[in-house]
């Protein structure tokens, strides 16, 4: 299993969620004033789903294969060396983009690229430290507080990068990501990691992710939510990847209210975040998780049929308050379901599989997704995501091993405290 919780490790936790949040919110800034840039520049929702789809390959199609890494090596070397990887490729975006007289897209492209390889390292990386740093009764928790600073990042992010993207030449807004790293390693260097037993042993690439998603497929009631969340993704995707040309084609509005739009939705995932990270402690998670697919899908669904007007767009802005809320619930509740499902010396390895598999099917939507909103229109693809949602939560409701995932895995969890007692 894992060393001993460090006796500060109330102390050692918030060394990481802050070295989260600086390195977060910088690069996020960088991020969307990319996308804003993409979508003044262009105006097309190919080009914008074309940008989400590089953003989504490298976990769909690397992620089986990080899982054994993850496991292996030193996982805060892993996140040091992404932060600067990333900083490095921001410093290279931004020396051409002062040189020349317009950022080439290729460039573009190739960086959103190098930062979503950089998460693919990241993000199974974070998901598998939790409960090696926090006691396992604190982990819903802890999940909900890691939700809160990624709500805050995305709550200050948009805001404080429409300001930006309108106030400093895009060449230097580029430089927030080297400062942002620069502060996130300092913080990371003061985080302490509990080595688990299978660092350090020697990997073997197929046969460690054969053994990811084997551990996964043996978990029936998990695997179909993989399944179900693969299918949630396929239809979903197009509209996140749409939501700046939503607010400034649809609507006719601004980049600042695009930034709008992007911190109300941080709002109410802070919000929702919040609610999880002080009432986490339910008997059954799933019952929230599964209330959620319908809030989600209710609110997003009915963004789709809004009036194109400033009337309109107040009601897309309460209604992505809500949507925002019920987020949290499935990443956070979901999460700690399954960081709960495994030993921590495999965690990486399905973790690897499971988010390449929930992502699989996001470019897959992506692909159509630019075509048919310039056909059709962009609401309708939010229309699209919100009946999807709702179907993807009746076809969870139904199926007992789905409602009922929560329950066994407590129960597996109690009976074997008993055994340790």
């Amino acid at each position: 299993m894992t060393e001993k919780f460090p006796l500060h490790w109330r102390r050692n936790i918030n060394f990481f969620l802050g070295g989260q949040f600086l390195s977060g919110i910088t690069s996020m800034i960088v991020q969307y004033a990319i996308i804003w840039h993409l979508t003044k520049i262009t105006g097309s929702a190919t080009i914008l789903s074309f940008a989400t789809l590089l953003g989504m390959l490298p976990l769909v199609l690397l992620s089986p294969f990080v899982g054994p890494f993850v496991d292996r090596w030193n996982k805060k070397k892993i996140l040091i060396a992404t932060d600067i990887i990333v900083a490095i490729f921001a410093l290279i975006l931004a020396i051409v983009g002062t040189i020349a007289t317009e950022f080439p897209l290729w460039l573009v492209f190739i960086s959103l690229l190098m930062r979503a390889i950089a998460q693919t390292f990241q993000l199974p990386t974070i998901q598998s430290i939790l409960p090696t740093m926090v006691p396992e009764a604190e982990l819903t928790r802890v999940n909900g507080q890691l939700g809160i600073v990624q709500s805050a990042n995305y709550i200050i992010a948009p805001a404080l990068g429409a300001f930006l993207f309108a106030a400093v030449p895009m060449n230097f807004l580029i430089l927030l990501d080297v400062l942002g790293a620069f502060f996130g390693v300092g913080l990371l260097l003061l985080v302490t990691i509990p080595q688990i037993t299978s660092q350090g042993e020697t990997i073997h690439l197929l046969a460690d992710s054969q053994v990811g998603l084997q551990k996964l497929r043996e978990n029936r009631g998990l695997w179909l939510i993989t399944l179900i969340e693969a299918i949630f993704t396929l239809l979903f995707m197009p509209a996140v990847s749409l939501y700046p040309l939503m607010t400034m084609d649809y609507f006719n509005g601004t980049v600042a209210q695009a930034g709008l739009i992007e911190v109300i939705y941080s709002v109410g995932m802070l919000l929702g975040g919040t609610f999880v990270g002080i009432f986490g402690k339910w008997r059954d998670r799933m019952k929230p998780v599964l209330i959620a697919f319908f809030v989600l899908g209710i609110t997003i669904g009915t963004s789709g049929i809004l009036p194109g007007d400033q009337l309109g767009f107040k009601w897309f802005i309460g209604l992505n308050l809500i949507a925002g809320f019920s987020t949290p619930f499935f990443n956070t509740l979901l999460m700690a379901m399954i960081q709960q499902s495994y030993e921590p010396k495999y965690l990486g390895r399905v973790l690897g599989v499971l988010n390449s598999l929930m992502s699989i099917t996001g470019p897959v939507g992506l692909i159509f997704a630019g075509p048919l909103a310039d056909q059709f229109g962009v609401e309708k693809m939010f229309l699209l995501a919100g009946i999807g949602t709702l179907v993807c939560g009746i076809v969870a409701c139904l199926i007992p091993r789905v409602r009922t995932y929560d329950q066994q895995l407590q129960q597996k969890i109690a009976q074997a405290e008993q055994v340790k007692d």
